[in-house]
C-alpha cells in the first residue's frame, strides 16, 4: 500500500490565466447570476431554473452540438425557464472504479490523464460559455477542483454521496453561486437540511493550505433525486405529499430562501430516462394545486443528450451517453416546450 506523487499539476489560477474567459462574457455573467438568484429567492416567481444536459460531458464535439441546440431552445422559453446547461465533468462511481468523467479520462478509452483532464474540463466549459452565451453547471465532486471553473459556473451541485461530507458543506458556504445539496442515497431529509444549514452558515476551515473564512451561501438549497431503500428498491421523493412535508420542514428550519430543485432522473425515475417527462408534468401539477409547493419548487434537473439511452464506453454512437441513460434531443425539446406551457 502506497501513494506516489507523480507530478505537480497547475493550480486553478494558472489554468484560468492560460485559458481566460473573454472580457465580454465576464461582463455578462453578473446579470445572469442575478437572474438565477432571483428565482431562488422568490424575487422572480414567474420562472423556474432548468439544469439540463448529459449525465456526463464525455466528448467536446457532441456536447457542443447539444449545447448549440439548447441555446436555440432557451430563446423560445425565456419567459418560463432560465436554462443552465449541465456540463458535468466528474463522474462519481458507486464502487470507485471505471470511467470517472472528463477530468480523469479526457479520452474515455485511454488511461487517466489528470493534467490533460484539468485543461479539457476548462476548455469544454469555456467553449459552451463563449459559443452559446449560457453559463454552466457542474458537480462539485472534488471540493478543491471547483476553482478551475468558478468564473464560468452559475450553478454547482453536491451529489448524494458527498452531501454528508464536512469539506463539501464548508466549501459550499463560500462559493459565489447557488449550490444544490442533494438528498443522500438513503433519502434522509434531515441530512439534506443539515447540509443546507451548514452551507448557509459562515465557516472557518483549512482549504488548499489556507485558513479561510466564508460568509455563508444564502443560495444553498435542496435537490430531490429520490433514494434507495434498505430493500434495494428505488423510491421517489417528488410526489405531492413529500413536497408538502418538505415545505413544512423548511418553514420550521432556520434557513433562508426555501427552495427545492427536482432531479427527474436517478432514483426518482429508477434511471429510466423516459420517465422524466411524466415526473416533470406531475410536479408542475402539484405546483398548481398547492401554493406552498409552488413557492418551494424552483426548478428541475433533466439528464438529456442527443440520443436516447446509453451505451458502453466503446459504443461509438455519437451523442449517446456512456454513463446513465439520457433523454434524446427530440423528446427533450418536446418536454421543455410542454413544460413551458404548464408552468
Amino acid at each position: 500500500m502506497s501513494m506516489e506523487f507523480k507530478r505537480r499539476l497547475p493550480i486553478p489560477k494558472e489554468i484560468r490565466e492560460e485559458m481566460p474567459l473573454s472580457v465580454e462574457s465576464a461582463a455578462r455573467k453578473p446579470a445572469f447570476d442575478a437572474k438565477v438568484a432571483d428565482v431562488l429567492t422568490g424575487a422572480d416567481p414567474e420562472r423556474r431554473l432548468l439544469i439540463i444536459g448529459p449525465c456526463s460531458a464525455d466528448r467536446e464535439d457532441s456536447v457542443l452540438d447539444y449545447m448549440h441546440r439548447l441555446a436555440k431552445l432557451s430563446e423560445r422559453v425565456v419567459d418560463k425557464f432560465i436554462i443552465i446547461p449541465r456540463v458535468y465533468t466528474n463522474k462519481p462511481r458507486t464502487r470507485g472504479t471505471g470511467y470517472k468523467g472528463l477530468l480523469h479520462n479526457p479520452d474515455p478509452e485511454a488511461a487517466p490523464d489528470l493534467l490533460e483532464g484539468v485543461k479539457a474540463i476548462r476548455h469544454m466549459h469555456l467553449r459552451v460559455v463563449e459559443e452559446t452565451g449560457m453559463f454552466t453547471a457542474d458537480e462539485m465532486l472534488y471540493p478543491s477542483n471547483y476553482q478551475y471553473l468558478i468564473d464560468l459556473l452559475s450553478y454547482i451541485a453536491v451529489g448524494a454521496r458527498s452531501v454528508e461530507n464536512q469539506e463539501h458543506r464548508l466549501v459550499a458556504s463560500g462559493i459565489p453561486c447557488p449550490v444544490g445539496m442533494k438528498n443522500p442515497t438513503g433519502g434522509s431529509t434531515a441530512v439534506m437540511l443539515n447540509s443546507i444549514y451548514a452551507a448557509q452558515a459562515p465557516q472557518t476551515f483549512i482549504f488548499r493550505n489556507w485558513e479561510v473564512e466564508t460568509t455563508g451561501n444564502p443560495l444553498a438549497h435542496a435537490v430531490l433525486r429520490g433514494y434507495q431503500g434498505l430493500d434495494g428498491i428505488n423510491y421517489p421523493n417528488y410526489h405531492y405529499e413529500y413536497l408538502e412535508r418538505l415545505a413544512a420542514r423548511y418553514e420550521a428550519a432556520d434557513l433562508v430562501n426555501p427552495a427545492a430543485v427536482i432531479d427527474c432522473n436517478h432514483d426518482n425515475s429508477g434511471k429510466r430516462p423516459l420517465e422524466q417527462l411524466r415526473i416533470c408534468k406531475e410536479v408542475a401539477d402539484s405546483c398548481r394545486r398547492s401554493a406552498s409547493i409552488n413557492k418551494l419548487v424552483k426548478g428541475f434537473m433533466i439528464e438529456s443528450y442527443l440520443e436516447d439511452g446509453n451505451q458502453p464506453v466503446d459504443g461509438g454512437v455519437y451523442g449517446k451517453s456512456i454513463t446513465d441513460a439520457c433523454l434524446g434531443w427530440d423528446k427533450t425539446e418536446q418536454l421543455v416546450l410542454e413544460m413551458a406551457e404548464r408552468i
